[in-house]
């Protein structure tokens, strides 16, 4: 049974924030120092890192990674919606934040008010900012994306280089930034990012008097430093996943997705585990019930298929994932184990490991999805070594 936090003096601190969890997100710091270390070494001096946060930081958490981000120097932060970057302004946060997706005019003014950069897309929407500007007597940056063949968000090459001359005539506004994003950065073979770069030089040499430019991700910034011009966006990587195809300069995963086991029971032969009875026991089995769900953000396609690690060996998951839930077959384990026991279902537990891109290839999906559909349910534990940094969710004691 898991010791509760009354006997915490005779804890770790780390077992003792952890010891009334049914299941939480632990975030390495250590691993993400050494991320941002490993991610500096491909980069000159003058080239910044635009820590890519989005997605509550791919599922590691905005906020706190956020303001330890702040704390080592990273020089900015690039969130997916106006929404994200209000909120880690609410939070203190106080870096430069480039909001990389759609905006609306609405957003102007909370925008210009909390000094987060966007990236217009329009004229109008250039209109709306250099409004909001001028009535709060502040400049508004502005970013401007060039589609050069992703074709998501952006402008084509002679549309973003109007919309460029026109906010630049904008009481108001300060276009501080152009930028792209690769289209298969983390293919087998990225050649298309050569015919991209080749585009986007060219815009940005007819716009030349804009003064920052970014178009490396993760895969990019280790494939092609010729795309890293002054800021790369670095995102999965910084959490210590390496994209496929690409050299991996000493990456180490930070996040990992813990539990305790809340029931231990026998079953006997031919009985039937969760909806459907999907599962039969061979023989006689031990099983353990793992309070983590689809609710949670693990996916429910890991039944009958997926594995976890109990005393630092692989036990099968049996049954269909429910909301809240999953069961495991224990009966292979030297011991039978205890409710409270611990359950690694990301991360690892002696010699073991199971990996964000293990998960990904029995789910049919990426690493990317893995972890940034853990959801804020789950209580996040940031650590470096045995210390606790802050518990996101739920109390430290």
């Amino acid at each position: 049974m898991a010791q509760s936090q009354a006997d915490a003096p005779s804890l770790s601190a780390y077992a003792a924030a952890t010891a009334d969890l049914n299941a939480w997100v632990e975030v390495d710091l250590e691993a993400m120092a050494a991320n941002v270390a490993a991610i500096r070494s491909v980069l000159q001096p003058s080239t910044e890192v635009i820590a890519v946060i989005k997605a509550n930081a791919y599922g590691h958490g905005a906020v706190p990674l956020a303001r330890w981000l702040e704390s080592q120097g990273v020089e900015r932060l690039g969130v997916a919606w106006v929404s994200e970057a209000v909120a880690l302004r609410a939070a203190g946060v106080q870096s430069p934040i480039i909001v990389m997706g759609h905006a609306f005019p609405g957003d102007a003014a909370s925008c210009v008010s909390y000094d987060i950069t966007c990236t217009i897309h329009s004229k109008h929407l250039a209109d709306a900012f250099s409004a909001a500007a001028q009535a709060a007597g502040r400049k508004a940056m502005v970013h401007l994306k060039v589609d050069t063949g992703l074709h998501r968000f952006g402008n084509g090459d002679e549309e973003v280089v109007e919309l460029a001359e026109y906010c630049r005539r904008l009481p108001g506004l300060r276009v501080e930034g152009i930028w792209t994003h690769m289209a298969n950065a983390d293919e087998e073979d990225d050649g298309f990012s050569v015919e991209q770069l080749e585009r986007f030089r060219a815009v940005r040499e007819r716009l030349d008097w804009i003064p920052y430019a970014h178009a490396a991700n993760s895969a990019t910034a280790f494939r092609r430093p010729a795309l890293h011009f002054d800021g790369v966006r670095a995102g999965i990587s910084l959490y210590g996943i390496c994209p496929p195809n690409t050299p991996d300069p000493g990456l180490r995963p930070a996040l990992s997705l813990k539990a305790r086991l809340a029931r231990v029971f026998e079953l006997r032969e031919g009985e039937g585990v969760s909806y459907g009875l999907t599962w039969r026991a061979p023989r006689d089995s031990v099983a353990g019930l793992v309070p983590v769900g689809y609710g949670d953000g693990w996916r429910r396609s890991l039944g009958n298929v997926g594995e976890v690690l109990v005393d630092g060996q692989r036990c099968p998951m049996v049954g269909r994932v429910c909301m809240d839930q999953f069961l495991v077959d224990l009966s292979a384990l030297a011991r039978r184990p205890q409710e409270g026991d611990e359950v690694v279902l990301l991360g690892q537990q002696g010699s073991e490991q199971i990996t964000a891109d293990s998960v990904a290839e029995l789910c049919g999906t990426i690493s990317w999805e893995v972890v940034a559909a853990l959801l804020p349910r789950i209580p996040r534990v940031y650590r470096s070594g045995d210390t606790v940094v802050t518990l996101e969710g739920g109390s430290a004691g």
